[in-house]
């Protein structure tokens, strides 16, 4: 079966020698490319919308490109983005940031050790969403935000609100996407984005670029993944070093190259992230910024794993995550937990999954309000299907079915909400 180009696309936008093709406009080199990574002559040029034999000649380097329209059907056809061809930035691309802003930086908010108020509440909103799952805090953090945070934004003495706003905004974004509302996760997301801007945070504005990275590999769109990664390092580079901060950003688009099939690129990214994390000094890190840790670095490895097809040494990345997890992280060592589960059955050993599944009936609370551990829930049991001739695993099925009956129905407010929602 032929690629998709633009999934092979967005694995070579970090590949040398394909951003000099594009900045020499050598789309013969870039189309020959496209066909050694597995897309076919023939998708290229319907893609593009010329015949086979010009696109050989191009191919063949008889003759080259030449036709301004014709790079930017190419552009658009492949997800290029534009000014890697000289032209203007495509309609399809993610809104990133202007070099005029994201070359502004701004020192870690005032306030020295003591927490200041917004601190504070960003930070019980982040713990308790750790432990809960964010399907009903969600509603808390508009409501945060509306009154305590929005009125402020016209006070020009007050210089830090808008980190602040962008803050929370994000966290809202990310309650929204364990709501099960990716779209509107997206919509906070692109606000955060904003704020940040306005803030001059680059650290701040590069930490919601690898959540809009993150999400976008959710949503199955690992080109806008890639650029949302590579934006946010450039933005990372413009300000102070936070390590955690660009070894996420190192995750998230090893986790994107994973998804488009280029595995010894994915894994280049996988070491810098480690590197990053084993030499970082102790303390540095930035009041606004996610916290992104070897636990987390485990999970990101394991699902790059798996997506290259290197199941067994996913199933150690995906242990290690699990084992490093606190029990306080009720939300992500469930859904590493579902993660390891997957791998062991998809490498024959079912009772070792079992084994993990008991354990995760066993500790996950009926009461998480997270839609994406029931979705992952969903997921799991669809899988274990498939090994339903197996007794034990029939009889893990008929408990799973009942715990998931539980959770829908404690869930169910959560889950009749309708995908709109506001804003802020």
């Amino acid at each position: 079966m032929s690629q998709d180009p633009r999934e092979v696309v967005a694995g070579l936008l970090a590949h040398e020698r394909f951003l000099s093709a594009c900045s020499e406009r050598d789309m013969g080199t870039v189309f020959r490319m496209l066909n050694h990574r597995g897309v076919s002559t023939r998708k290229i040029a319907a893609s593009v919308g010329i015949a086979q034999g010009r696109l050989y000649d191009y191919m063949n380097g008889k003759s080259r490109v030449e036709r301004l329209v014709l790079f930017e059907q190419i552009a658009d056809a492949f997800h290029i983005p534009g000014h890697l061809l000289g032209l203007a930035r495509r309609r399809w691309e993610p809104r990133g940031l202007s070099s005029t802003t994201a070359a502004v930086s701004l020192a870690a908010p005032a306030g020295g050790t003591e927490e200041n108020a917004d601190l504070a509440a960003v930070r019980a909103f982040r713990n308790a969403d750790r432990a809960t799952g964010g399907g009903r805090l969600y509603s808390a953090v508009l409501t945060h935000l509306r009154e305590r945070v929005a009125p402020r934004l016209v006070d020009l003495g007050d210089g830090q609100v808008f980190a602040s706003a962008a803050a929370m905004t994000e966290m809202a974004g990310w309650m929204a996407h364990d709501s099960g509302r990716d779209q509107v996760a997206q919509a906070h997301f692109a606000r955060a984005l904003s704020l940040a801007h306005a803030s001059g945070d680059t650290a701040l504005t590069a930490n919601i670029a690898a959540s809009s990275s993150h999400l976008a590999l959710q949503s199955g769109d690992p080109a806008a993944a890639v650029h949302w990664a590579r934006t946010g390092l450039h933005t990372a580079d413009k300000g102070p070093c936070v390590p955690s901060l660009i070894a996420r950003l190192h995750a998230m688009q090893a986790r994107a190259l994973a998804v488009t099939r280029q595995p010894a690129e994915a894994e280049q990214e996988l070491e810098l992230a480690r590197a990053l994390l084993q030499d970082a000094p102790v303390g540095v890190t930035h009041p606004w910024v996610s916290p992104f840790d070897a636990a987390a670095l485990a999970s990101e490895t394991a699902e790059a794993l798996r997506d290259t097809g290197r199941l067994r040494q996913a199933v150690e990345y995906a242990q290690e995550a699990v084992g490093l997890r606190g029990a306080e992280r009720a939300r992500s060592l469930a859904l590493s937990r579902i993660t390891l589960i997957g791998l062991q059955v998809q490498c024959g050993d079912l009772d070792a999954a079992l084994a993990v599944g008991e354990e995760l009936l066993a500790t996950t609370a009926p009461t998480l309000s997270s839609i994406r551990v029931v979705q992952q829930l969903n997921s799991l049991s669809q899988q274990l299907g498939h090994r339903e001739s197996y007794p034990p695993v029939r009889k893990f099925l008929r408990r799973l079915t009942s715990e998931r009956k539980s959770r829908m129905v404690l869930l169910s407010d959560i889950l009749t909400t309708p995908q709109g929602g506001h804003v802020v």
